[in-house]
Formats: structure tokens, C-alpha cells, sequence
């Protein structure tokens, strides 16, 4: 009898943490796929279009973006006209990521990375992009939408001190 018992927790343990695996592998897969599609928004506002940046983000006030100018954005309405500048350039080109790593809890995910490519200067020149970057995600009706980004500095995009 108590051989018979450990056998039925034993089974019933393994489903448990078979589908809480199962889940866990899910919720990573739908956070890997919202870091891509940053990364295709990301693509094509290079291009002037930020059709795909405006779904990627949380349109929530506490949204922060600490971007590659040296800037610091918070509220969504400031982080929205970051963007817009930023598309505003038109620096083409493509930025991927590298090494992506990624930590998913129930309602928050950190997806931390290299971003490789190349872009134009402000002056029209092709320059080499190399620059570590955080994302934050949270889960919103059921979506993961970014609520941080922040990235090394670019000395090429370096907003000029006044003078």
C-alpha cells in the first residue's frame, strides 16, 4: 500500500512540474518573440515608419527609455517622441541581437543582449553598432509589452552639450 502510494505522488509530482516546465518554456517563447518583434520595429523605424514601435510598447506612464543619445524618457507620451525623433533621422540600416538572455516571472520578463549592426551617422556616414542592451517586458492582458529599454551610449548619436 504505501509503495502503491509513493508510485501515484511520484506520477502526480512529475505531471505537476512536467506543465509548470511546460508553462515556464511558453512564457519564455512569447517573451523571446515580443524582444524580436522590438527588434523589426526597431528595423523599421531606421526607416521612418513606427507603425511597429507604437504596438511593441506599453502605452503606460511609468515606461522608461534610456536610448543610445544619452537620453532618459518616462511616461509613454515622452518615450512615443523620442522615437519619433528618432525616425525622424532615418539612419537605416539594420540592428540585431546577439546573446540574447532572458528571465520570465508571472507578470515581469528582463531580456538582456548585445544589438549588432549598422547604421548612418547623423552626417550620413556607415557606422558600426555595438552596444549592450535591457529590455523590460510586462504582461499586459495577456501580452508581453515593453515597458523599459536602456542601451550603452553611441558617441555618434551623443546629444552635444550646449554651448
Amino acid at each position: 500500500m504505501k509503495k502503491q502510494l509513493a508510485l501515484i505522488v511520484f506520477f502526480a509530482t512529475s505531471i505537476i512540474f512536467a506543465n509548470t516546465v511546460s508553462a515556464a518554456d511558453q512564457e519564455k517563447k512569447a517573451v523571446r518573440n515580443a524582444a524580436k518583434q522590438f527588434y523589426a520595429a526597431l528595423n523599421q523605424m531606421f526607416t521612418g515608419d513606427l507603425d511597429l514601435m507604437k504596438n511593441v510598447w506599453s502605452h503606460k506612464e511609468d515606461v522608461t527609455y534610456m536610448g543610445p543619445d544619452g537620453g532618459f524618457h518616462h511616461g509613454w507620451k515622452h518615450v512615443i517622441a523620442d522615437w519619433e525623433k528618432q525616425a525622424a533621422m532615418k539612419l537605416g540600416g539594420t540592428v540585431e541581437p546577439q546573446e540574447m538572455r532572458i528571465t520570465v516571472g508571472p507578470e515581469l520578463a528582463i531580456v538582456s543582449n548585445y544589438e549588432i549592426g549598422k547604421n548612418k551617422g547623423p552626417e550620413g556616414q556607415i557606422r558600426n553598432v555595438k552596444i549592450r542592451a535591457t529590455s523590460l517586458f510586462r504582461k499586459e492582458n495577456g501580452k508581453w509589452k515593453m515597458i523599459g529599454h536602456h542601451t550603452d551610449l553611441l558617441p555618434f548619436l551623443m546629444k552635444k552639450p550646449r554651448s
